[in-house]
């Protein structure tokens, strides 16, 4: 009668194989939930926010430029950030929190 003996490495290898796709499965779908899908809505909010924005609207820009919007095109704005002074700003340089910094920046110059 001859025994064999099966080393523990190779059965635990044999039945961990299934269970170690299941971790990597579900390591991957917590990590689509907690980063992924948060930075997918923040993007689609941005874009909404840059499309939204008209003549007249206060923005800051990236590099903290302040102005005002003075012609909105496809893909750029025209903003004026001082009387006579016009530049053009590409619209992904401008963020959601600019009219708010513009408030901020408005309200600490006419407290000055």
């Amino acid at each position: 009668m001859i025994l064999q003996f099966i080393p523990l490495q190779d059965a635990a290898a044999q039945g961990g194989g299934f269970s170690g796709i299941i971790m990597i499965v579900l390591l991957l779908l917590v990590f689509w939930l907690f980063m992924i899908r948060p930075q997918q809505k923040r993007q689609k909010e941005i874009k909404k926010f840059r499309e939204g924005l008209s003549k007249g609207d206060k923005i800051v820009t990236a590099g903290g430029i302040f102005g005002r919007i003075t012609e909105v095109n496809e893909k750029t704005f025209m903003v004026e950030i001082a009387p006579s002074v016009k530049i053009t700003i590409d619209k992904g340089s401008v963020y959601p929190s600019a009219s708010e910094a513009a408030q901020d920046a408005q309200q600490s110059n006419n407290a000055k």
